[in-house]
């Protein structure tokens, strides 16, 4: 397999957290979000993923894009350790959440839109997160134990650490958001949540190696 990547993209992340865990070797080809007006927009890179983001997988002989439908082609075709539960319910809760964030918080403050709100772009950044966190919050009230969903690690936290991260980047104040707090710190005392860190990434820059 090869993954084309940004160390500090969160959707690049979630990826790299679910190869990890599943134990699937693989190789990286760095995308440079910002260099060259941004190697996402070359046209080599547009072949292979024509909504000119990151990240992409090329595996098993296809081109696959989108975090989510890769990590569910991962759980399709190399099910152990599994990422959604057997049970409907807990099944549906993961999703929910995953969903939340995927679609609910994180596009609101990528890189694409951020460019569009100028010199308002950190506040506005913390204004979308904020938001995000305060439903989120209520919902793992209901449906965290160790992890977002009771004890087992599911597609749902690999969602949460990139977004906590990304919080912490734009000094959104954590105080009101416990649940979400302790579940993250759990998460990163994992290897597989370690090793697919932005700060151990080929391309990370030396000043933000870990």
């Amino acid at each position: 397999p090869i993954l084309y990547s940004y160390f500090r993209s969160s959707c690049s992340w979630r990826v790299r957290i679910a190869l990890a865990l599943k134990g699937i070797s693989y190789d990286v080809v760095p995308v440079n979000l910002l260099k060259d007006g941004g190697q996402q927009f070359s046209a080599e890179f547009k072949a292979m993923n024509p909504m000119q983001q990151v990240p992409a997988l090329k595996i098993d002989g296809i081109n696959l894009s989108q975090s989510l439908a890769i990590i569910h082609y991962l759980e399709d075709t190399r099910p152990n350790p599994r990422l959604l539960p057997q049970d409907p319910k807990k099944r549906a809760q993961v999703r929910m959440i995953a969903d939340h964030i995927v679609s609910g918080i994180q596009p609101l403050q990528n890189l694409s839109v951020l460019k569009q709100m100028g010199e308002k772009k950190t506040e506005w950044a913390q204004k979308c997160i904020a938001s995000g966190f305060q439903a989120l919050e209520q919902t793992l009230k209901h449906t965290a134990g160790r992890y977002c969903v009771g004890d087992e690690v599911s597609m749902a936290d690999l969602c949460l650490v990139p977004q906590v991260f990304n919080a912490e980047r734009f000094q959104v104040d954590m105080g009101p958001y416990p649940t979400i707090t302790r579940i993250n710190k759990a998460l990163l005392e994992l290897e597989a949540f370690k090793v697919s860190h932005p700060s151990r990434q080929p391309d990370t820059p030396a000043d933000l190696r870990a």
